[in-house]
């Protein structure tokens, strides 16, 4: 299989970027390692809601909201691309083209609310679920598109480069070029490449490194591996952003608890009912995340506790179940009712703010090789991203992508089948305990290391139990049996390391990344 365009990931980024090429006239191959198309992708696990345009709001407030968020790290000309083109993607992609059923006023109006580190109600949303129906209208017109050829269940392994890829030696002279990606099919348990003039990296985040995560399984740092092994350029990898606010229940997954919520009146509370975060912020509850997240950590170290709790008992409990109805039901399964009683919260590894070095227009380092979403860094987050930007800038660069690859294809020769070299398979059977055992220490180690709070001793021993781990999993990777676990196993602990090495370098406490000493 060959296309124009490969794009690897099948969210929010990867189906704007495929939409839009289709579009524009390119052959596209879509690939998502679900069955079923857009479940599992970080886009469909999102609750808030996506920027979009408040009656007082205007571009230069939405940047300095971006930049002080971010801790006046962000890149202005990323920024700028953002809040000038990215509300009108969300106008015509998403309200127009995919008819999302956004939340409106009783005056038909779309509803906008206002989220932490906000200077004015700009953001839409479909209840407590606005990524799943942002996932959903894209996926289906990604189905009906007659331009891209949508593979499920197909999982990359790694990028096809000219050189280490390809016959001739002589390659290895040349510029690093990316010409696709070899693809493993669980179902037939084969290996095949897929070559394409770009590639388009979408795969998502890596929360999954750690112990407590708001993310899907799939987001294990695939995409920034594979580009990391390639040579890819990836910055910014030391700004993990920590949602404060994660569902903590021994029996219950860290499910997201919307940060929307305390933009809609609740509170962030002790285990005796007293509000704290007056004591850590002038914005209070409404405080940037990384604020947010530590205040929680240091309020929790404070006072023994296993968790603090959020507070929405005030709110009329009917509206209340209208507005979170996601939240509410799944609280439910807990013997929680969010209209009457505290929700026990803790803090979970949530997004990357750095990931693959990209411009304007997604390109990397690599020629043909470019990267959009969460896998990405264009600038856009710095230290620590605003809420609901995350959205917006998947679906903005999903477009700039697609039209730099207009612009650029003729340059982008189509690589030929007969230059690259076939997958060798190997069938070596991996016990499964090692993989559960290896993915353990990923997470320990992240969790208790490089977590919310950071010191060279922490990082030091991270590195040196991640370097070792590493070295085990290449050496019976090279033998196993090709496998989704293992592909994820070699993919976590590439990333894991990747974050660690950035953390340790950089000695300035910012945004997502704290270090006391």
């Amino acid at each position: 299989m060959d296309a124009d365009v490969l794009v690897i990931g099948v969210g929010a980024a990867g189906a704007a970027c495929a939409l839009r090429a289709a579009d524009l006239g390119l052959s596209v191959v879509l690939i998502s390692p679900n069955q079923k198309g857009e479940k599992g992708t970080n886009t469909s696990w999102a609750q808030g809601g996506i920027i979009y345009r408040g009656p007082e709001d205007s571009p230069e407030l939405l940047a300095r909201d971006i930049q002080r968020a971010g801790g006046d790290i962000s890149s202005d000309r990323a920024v700028k691309l953002l809040v000038e083109r990215g509300p009108d993607i969300v106008q015509e992609l998403l309200i127009e083209r995919c008819e999302v059923p956004f939340d409106r006023t009783p005056e038909g109006e779309l509803h906008l609310t206002e989220e932490g580190a906000h200077s004015c109600a700009r953001i839409i949303h479909v209840g407590d679920a606005t990524g799943r129906a942002i996932a959903q209208g894209l996926v289906r017109e990604v189905e009906k598109h007659p331009g891209i050829s949508f593979v499920r269940g197909g999982v990359a392994v790694d990028l096809i480069m000219r050189g280490p890829h390809t016959k001739d030696p002589r390659d290895y002279y040349h510029r690093p070029r990316c010409l696709g990606a070899y693809i493993f099919y669980p179902e037939e348990g084969t290996v095949l490449p897929i070559l394409a003039r770009e590639t388009v990296i979408a795969t998502g985040g890596l929360g999954q490194i750690y112990l407590h995560t708001t993310n899907p399984a799939k987001a294990r740092g695939d995409g920034l591996a594979m580009a990391y092994r390639a040579g890819a350029r990836v910055i910014n990898l030391e700004y993990i952003q920590f949602h404060p606010t994660a569902l903590y229940h021994r029996q219950a997954p860290r499910f997201l608890l919307s940060e929307s919520m305390r933009g809609e009146g609740a509170r962030l509370v002790n285990h005796e009912g007293e509000p704290f975060m007056h004591k850590h912020h002038e914005m209070g509850d409404l405080a940037p995340r990384d604020v947010v997240a530590r205040a929680i950590h240091e309020e929790m170290m404070a006072t023994g506790q296993d968790c603090m709790y959020l507070d929405i008992r005030e709110r009329d409990p009917e509206w209340v179940r209208r507005r979170f109805p996601l939240i509410h039901r799944l609280c439910q399964r807990y013997r929680i009712d969010i209209t009457q009683d505290l929700i026990p919260v803790v803090p979970a590894a949530h997004y990357s703010c750095g990931g693959v070095a990209v411009d304007g227009w997604g390109r990397s380092n690599i020629t043909g090789l470019r990267a959009v979403g969460e896998v990405s860094c264009t600038g856009v987050h710095g230290a620590n991203r605003l809420a609901s930007t995350s959205l917006l800038e998947a679906i903005t660069w999903g477009y700039q992508a697609a039209e730099g690859i207009l612009d650029k294809l003729a340059e982008n020769p189509a690589p030929s089948p007969a230059d690259v070299l076939p997958w060798e398979q190997e069938e070596e059977p991996v016990d499964p305990t090692l993989i559960q055992q290896d993915w353990l220490t990923i997470k320990l180690t992240m969790w208790n290391y490089v977590g919310l709070v950071r010191t060279t001793r922490r990082l030091t021993r991270a590195l040196r139990i991640l370097r070792d781990l590493q070295f085990e999993i290449e050496s019976f990777y090279r033998q196993a049996a090709m496998s989704d676990e293992v592909i994820g196993l070699r993919n976590g602990v590439q990333a894991a390391l990747a974050v660690t090495h950035s953390a340790f370098r950089n000695r300035v406490s910012r945004g997502g990344h704290y270090r006391v000493q």
